[in-house]
C-alpha cells in the first residue's frame, strides 16, 4: 500500500522540525490555561475538587497526546516537484497525496504568522480552480519557501496557467 505514496521520481522534500515545535506550543497555550483553571479549583473550592483533579489529569493527557501528534504530523509532510506536477503529501492516520500540474496552478500564497516567522518558517499554498486540488506545505524554512513560490510561478507562467 505504501507504493500508492511513493513519488514516480526523486524522493519527499520533508517540512522543518520547527513546525512540532510550533504545534507543540501552541497545543500547550490550551492545555496549560486546563490545567491552570483545575489547579484553582482544586485549591479554592473543596467541593469541587473532584473537577480540579479531571481537569488537571485531561490537560496531562492533552499535553502527552498533542507532544506526540505534533512530532509525527510534522513527519508525515513532504513534497516533490516532477515535470508536469507538485506532489505533496500529510496524514499519520489518513494519508492523503495531491498532485498538483503545474498548468492548474491560480496563484500561490506565502505566509506566516508571529510564531511561523520567530521560527523562520512559513507556509506555501497553491491555489487551484478546484478547491480539493489546492494544497499546503506547512513548516517550510522561509527562503526554501521563497525558493519554492518563486519555482512554482515560473513552471505556471510556463505551462500556461494563471500563477
Amino acid at each position: 500500500m505504501d507504493e500508492l505514496f511513493t513519488p514516480p521520481s526523486g524522493t519527499w522534500q520533508r517540512v522543518s522540525p520547527k513546525l512540532a515545535t510550533i504545534r507543540r506550543i501552541l497545543i500547550l497555550i490550551p492545555v496549560s490555561v486546563i490545567a491552570l483553571a483545575g489547579v484553582l479549583l482544586l485549591l479554592m473550592l473543596s467541593d469541587l475538587r473532584w473537577i480540579g483533579a479531571l481537569l488537571i489529569a485531561l490537560a496531562l493527557v492533552g499535553a502527552v497526546w498533542g507532544w506526540a501528534w505534533a512530532g509525527r504530523n510534522q513527519r508525515s509532510w513532504g513534497y516533490t516537484e516532477n515535470d508536469d506536477d507538485l506532489l505533496v503529501t500529510s496524514g499519520v492516520m489518513f494519508k492523503r497525496l495531491v498532485a498538483i500540474p503545474y498548468g492548474r496552478m491560480q496563484f500561490v500564497d506565502v505566509e506566516a504568522g508571529p510564531l511561523a516567522r520567530a521560527y523562520g518558517v512559513a507556509t506555501v499554498t497553491l491555489h487551484t480552480a478546484s478547491a480539493e486540488t489546492a494544497a499546503d506545505i506547512p513548516g517550510l524554512p522561509a527562503a526554501e519557501a521563497t525558493r519554492l513560490r518563486n519555482r512554482l510561478t515560473e513552471l505556471g507562467e510556463a505551462h500556461g496557467a494563471g500563477v
